[in-house]
């Protein structure tokens, strides 16, 4: 553990990510303290100023609601939905990939086919139907971003298991009489750790994307506050009130930077052979 803090700690932006993203969460987890207030409470008048009022020092948007507390309540949102969604993700495609890639033959063609037919559709276009079809709400979006995201990591996991059941270990708990799905689990899994995490760092930053994007279109779930729903709400007004876009945006640059800053550390000190080559 201390030889994987110091090969990430070397990586500066990772670090930076890491702060970055310890205080989006704990803006998330703090803000129904820091906002009791809902954040679709009318505070103030419409189209306050940003640091004009000590108290609503982002301002309000269209309809007088506080900024600050929006972008606080979207925080929890859109970290949920990208941190749920990533975990159903993993669920999906880590099964499908470790069976694809272990057994090969018919199983491989059957699995993989039926993983190119999800990616044979736009992954957003297909977000967007699913959550239309099962109407918005952050159930659906979780659903549709799961749906689309796990491909990728079924296709990782076929080729990490077919790198690594010729090893000599897998060899030894073969001839120890071992079941397949044992084998699998036990073995081959724990051995396939490091791309997995760095793969659902990236992923969670990008289900953030997306979240944001159905909510901008009007897809999100209209009983909860989020970036994307604030971004939507201000766009017809950016001229005449540019902060109402502009901070929500910012949260979402900073917090899908954060993470992809984290998923190249991550990929850094697990991978020091890789990082050397680089070199």
């Amino acid at each position: 553990m201390t030889d994987f803090w110091k090969r990430f700690s070397k990586h500066r932006g990772a670090v930076a990510g890491l702060v970055i993203l310890f205080l989006i969460v704990l803006l998330a987890v703090a803000a129904p303290f820091l906002f009791p207030k809902s954040p679709w409470a009318m505070v103030q008048r419409p189209f306050l100023p940003p640091f004009e009022n000590a108290t609503y020092f982002l301002g309000t948007d269209t309809m007088g609601r506080d900024l600050a507390s929006g972008l606080a309540h979207g925080a929890y949102v859109s970290l949920l939905v990208g941190l749920v969604s990533t975990v159903v993700s993993l669920l999906i495609g880590i099964p499908i990939g470790a069976l694809a890639g272990y057994f090969g033959g018919i199983v491989d063609d059957v699995l993989m086919r039926f993983t190119e037919l999800f990616q044979s559709v736009p992954s957003f276009a297909l977000a967007v139907v699913l959550v239309a079809i099962f109407q918005p709400s952050i159930t659906s979006i979780v659903v549709a971003i799961a749906i689309v995201s796990w491909p990728p990591v079924a296709r990782l996991l076929r080729g990490e298991v077919m790198a690594l059941k010729s090893r000599d270990f897998v060899d030894a708990a073969v001839l120890s009489g071992q079941k397949p799905l044992t084998i699998i689990w036990s073995q081959i899994l724990p051995n396939t750790l490091s791309p997995i995490i760095v793969l659902a760092s990236m992923m969670v930053a990008a289900a953030i994307l997306v979240e944001s994007a159905l909510s901008f279109m009007g897809l999100g779930d209209a009983n909860v506050m989020s970036w994307g729903y604030i971004i939507g709400a201000g766009r017809t007004v950016i001229r005449q009130a540019w902060w109402v876009s502009f901070f929500p945006g910012l949260a979402i640059l900073l917090t899908v930077l954060a993470l992809n800053l984290v998923g190249e550390g991550l990929n850094d000190a697990l991978n020091p052979r890789l990082s050397r080559k680089g070199k």
